[in-house]
């Protein structure tokens, strides 16, 4: 059964490996988006050393791994579950001798995967030669990072899994889909460190799952969180990762109660 979900991740690589020059055009796209808010937070420190404990440098290292990191654990399995759910081809899936929800996120894996080569890394060098990066030294740090970064694909792809399997019961999930993703973007720190954002807010984050998909990882790489705080922060990814499979369970085995085809 495991090498069957490893021909899932080799098919999903291979696929997108088809439509690379995507992935290519995709990298000048992000270092421009970066090289935006570069200069946006330049403005914006002035002559400050430090803003919500983090530096210029910080700050530009966190916006560059934040977005290059969103270019690993992004996926549309959320879009892919409903429309596969809208055109009744789930229907083969409760036949056959695998779980669905499982194979979805070896997709995403091979998706991720393939974006980790050959878009996050080449990106990322292009991205240190044009812009003033600030990478750790410590090679311990690096191996927490991208554990946490593998943990922030697993919790993204849970909430586009739930967020998917929400059309068998809503019949039009589009709505709750463009929320979830605006949400992610907002509230995991992609767009703001969730540092930047008021006491309040900041608390209320806090105990959601989006901070663990970008902002965690990042201020771990950054430096902002040290010591044994780092190892906290893993423990929250770990959390929330077992928080949200109940959820993604129960809605596959409610579901399956719940199948209908639109259109055919």
């Amino acid at each position: 059964m495991l090498s069957a979900y490893m021909e899932v991740i080799r098919m999903r690589f291979l696929m997108m490996l088809a439509y690379r020059v995507n992935y290519y055009s995709g990298i000048l796209i992000y270092a421009l988006n970066i090289g935006s808010y570069y200069f946006v937070y330049k403005a914006i420190y002035g002559g400050q050393a430090m803003i919500s404990g983090m530096t210029l440098g910080q700050m530009t290292t966190y916006v560059a791994v934040s977005w290059m990191g969103r270019a690993f654990y992004f996926n549309n399995l959320d879009r892919e579950i409903a429309n596969e759910i809208r055109d009744g081809s789930v229907a083969i899936q409760f036949i056959r001798p695998y779980n669905y929800v499982f194979v979805k996120m070896m997709q995403g894996l091979g998706e991720g995967v393939f974006r980790l080569l050959l878009f996050t890394t080449p990106g990322m060098i292009l991205i240190w030669l044009l812009l003033p990066i600030e990478f750790p030294s410590d090679p311990g740090l690096w191996l927490i990072y991208f554990v946490m970064l593998f943990f922030a694909f697993l919790i993204n792809t849970q909430l586009n899994i739930i967020t998917g399997l929400f059309a068998f019961f809503l019949e039009n999930n589009e709505g709750l889909m463009r929320m979830k993703r605006v949400a992610v973007d907002l509230f995991s720190g992609l767009i703001i460190p969730i540092s930047f954002f008021p006491g309040w807010a900041e608390g209320i984050l806090q105990w959601l799952p989006f901070q663990a998909i970008t902002y965690l990882p990042s201020a771990v790489f950054t430096g902002k969180i040290t010591g044994s705080a780092i190892y906290q922060t893993l423990g929250v990814q770990v959390l929330w990762f077992g928080v949200l499979l109940l959820p993604m369970v129960v809605l596959w085995v409610k579901s399956r109660t719940r199948l209908f085809v639109q259109g055919g």
